[in-house]
This record gives structure tokens, C-alpha cells and sequence, in this order.
């Protein structure tokens, strides 16, 4: 997570054809930054008991990859920040972790690969060739199915209110971009009202930013109409991608969360309720794409207490290490 801010129609009907749609809208990311959480297999029973068909991890990791298989429950698996370069370099490389951690597990329903996490630097110049060869890799072991993409965060966003103001800050965006309208992927996108929020308190309410009455914002430039933060910040990725010529690449929304503790604005209230009407309201859609269910995956299962930085980043979790609820939330 990050405290920062803000082909022929047809080709791209049939890739986009080829990435299964979502059974719900909402998944949870499964960190596992901490010394105190359950094993592998107790997760994955935790997320069936649930109902949660979707989960978010951040590298492979063979006990959990051994948990999922057979369990339908639909796999988004980053490519650690740090083996971006090899991959770019050499596709030999990006094959032999498609091998190990995606062919070895043929039960496991393996959804989109992110290659990186909010990368920065000089990293970025790794993304889109590291992309390229694990869709081949991909493609090669009968796989093509599986979307490949990158996580991004807001800060990749330029200009973001009003919304229909949203640009790319920088060139390898634009190029990012068109390569995932080529395949159909979608771009994933770490959402984070909260520290917008606490970043910026005298111009955003506390109700705006956890989907609470009492404040309306109008875009200027699109007449629509904004009671949400969260709507307002997808919309300017929307927006974004239109600017870059890649108007029909979907969003996914690879992280978004509120901390129960830790900090200002983090409380088990604010937390319940950011969360419980994030799942609600994502069935919906946005002002910019209504009535298109959002894919959502909220950040993170468990509270993790070997995350370092802010005390807020150990208090994102859904459920405490013992699987006792955080707080009461419903995934329907």
C-alpha cells in the first residue's frame, strides 16, 4: 500500500473473453507479514467459510498455493518487486517461475499475475518487457487464460481532481497501458481513501471519504455528480486511461482498506463502516462506469505485527491472528 496521493474492437472483445468473470466483486489480500498467523490451510477454510471467492497474495508461497488447489477460490499472485529485472531481461527466468509456481499447481485458480507492487524508480523501466515475457511464458505452458497486469498506486495519477481531470504522471504508463488493451488484462490500482483522507482533512470530510451521506461533489468537466471519494479517485483512473488512448481497459481494484487503529482518523467504527459499505457499494459501480460491478479487493485479512512503518499498517486486517472478526462484517 502507499500513502501517496492521488486493437480493433473486436481483438479486444475476444481477449477480454478469455479472462473469466468475477463470481462477486469482492476478494481480500492474504499479507502475511506477521509471526502469529493461522497456517495456509486454516486461511483458505476461513475464506470458504466466508464466502470469499477472491484472494490477493503477494508472492507464491508453495503451503498457501497447496491450500488453494481445489478450492475455486480465484488467485490474483504478485511477482515480487525485486525479480522484476530478471524477468525483463531474461525470459528464460519468467518461464522458470511460471513453471514453478503456476503450471505446478494446475488446481489452482490462477486469475491475474502482478508484475510488481507500486514499483518507482528506475524499476518502472521493468514492468512492461517483464510483462511481455511472462505472457509468453504464460502462453507457451497452454495458460493465456491468465491476465497479466501491474499494481499501481493513486501516485501514478496526475491531476486527479476533478476526476475528468485524471492524467498519467509518467511516459511508462502510457505504454503500460497499451500493451494491456492489446491482451484485454486490466490495469490494477491500489485505492486508498483513508490517507487521502487524513492527508487533506480541511477539504475532505470524514463522511465523503467512508461512503457516508452529506457531501456531493460535481465534476466541472463531466457534469457527473460524486458522494464518494473512493468514486472520485477510480473515476480519475478512468479518466486517465481514456487520456492515454486506452479508454477500454478495465480497472481492478487491487487494494483498498481502513485501519481499526494506530492513528488519526483509524477506529473499528470508521474501519466497519468504510469496508462494509465498500462491498455494498462496488456492485454498483462508479458515476463514470455505473452498473459495472467493480472488482475489489480489500487490504488485508489479518492484522499483520511485522509490517513496518505507521502503526495504522499493522491494523488493516479483517480478522485478528486467532480468525476471531476484527470487526462484524458481511461479504454479501
Amino acid at each position: 500500500m502507499t500513502t501517496q496521493g492521488f486493437a480493433p474492437v473486436l481483438a479486444v472483445a475476444l481477449l477480454l473473453a478469455a479472462f473469466p468473470a468475477a463470481v462477486q466483486s469482492i476478494g481480500v489480500c492474504y499479507g502475511v507479514i506477521g509471526n502469529n498467523l493461522p497456517a495456509a490451510s486454516d486461511v483458505v477454510k476461513l475464506y470458504k467459510s466466508k464466502g470469499i471467492d477472491s484472494m490477493r497474495i503477494y508472492f507464491p508461497r508453495s503451503d498457501i498455493l497447496q491450500a488453494l488447489t481445489g478450492s475455486n477460490i480465484a488467485l490474483t499472485m504478485d511477482v515480487a518487486n525485486e525479480n522484476l529485472a530478471a524477468f525483463a531481461a531474461d525470459a528464460t527466468a519468467a518461464a522458470a517461475w511460471v513453471k514453478q509456481n503456476v503450471q505446478a499447481y494446475p488446481g489452482v485458480s490462477f486469475r491475474y499475475i502482478a508484475v510488481g507492487n507500486e514499483v518507482t524508480g528506475d524499476d518502472t523501466g521493468n514492468i512492461l518487457p517483464a510483462m511481455k515475457n511472462l505472457n509468453a511464458a504464460l502462453a507457451a505452458a497452454g495458460l493465456g487464460g491468465v491476465g497479466v497486469s501491474t499494481s499501481v498506486s493513486q501516485g501514478v495519477i496526475a491531476n486527479s481532481y476533478p476526476p475528468s481531470n485524471g492524467v498519467f504522471n509518467d511516459d511508462y504508463m502510457f505504454d503500460i497501458v497499451e500493451y494491456l488493451a492489446s491482451t484485454g488484462a486490466p490495469l490494477l490500482v491500489n485505492v486508498y481513501p483513508y490517507f487521502a483522507y487524513v492527508g487533506d482533512t480541511k477539504d475532505i470530510s470524514l463522511n465523503y471519504a467512508t461512503f457516508q451521506p452529506g457531501t456531493t461533489v460535481t465534476d466541472d468537466g463531466s457534469g457527473l455528480i460524486y458522494t464518494s471519494l473512493f468514486d472520485a479517485m477510480v473515476d480519475s483512473v478512468y479518466a486517465a486511461l481514456e487520456d492515454a488512448g486506452a479508454p477500454d481497459v478495465g480497472v481492478v481494484v487491487s487494494e483498498t482498506g481502513w485501519p481499526s487503529a494506530g492513528g488519526f482518523g483509524a477506529s473499528v467504527s470508521n474501519a466497519q463502516t468504510y469496508n462494509q459499505k465498500l462491498i455494498s457499494h462496488v456492485q454498483g459501480g462508479t458515476p463514470k462506469r455505473p452498473g459495472v460491478a467493480l472488482e475489489t479487493y480489500v487490504f488485508a485479512m489479518f492484522n499483520e505485527n511485522q509490517k513496518t512503518g505507521a502503526e495504522t499498517e499493522r491494523h488493516f486486517g479483517l480478522f485478528n491472528p486467532n480468525k476471531s472478526p476484527s470487526y462484524k462484517i458481511r461479504f454479501h
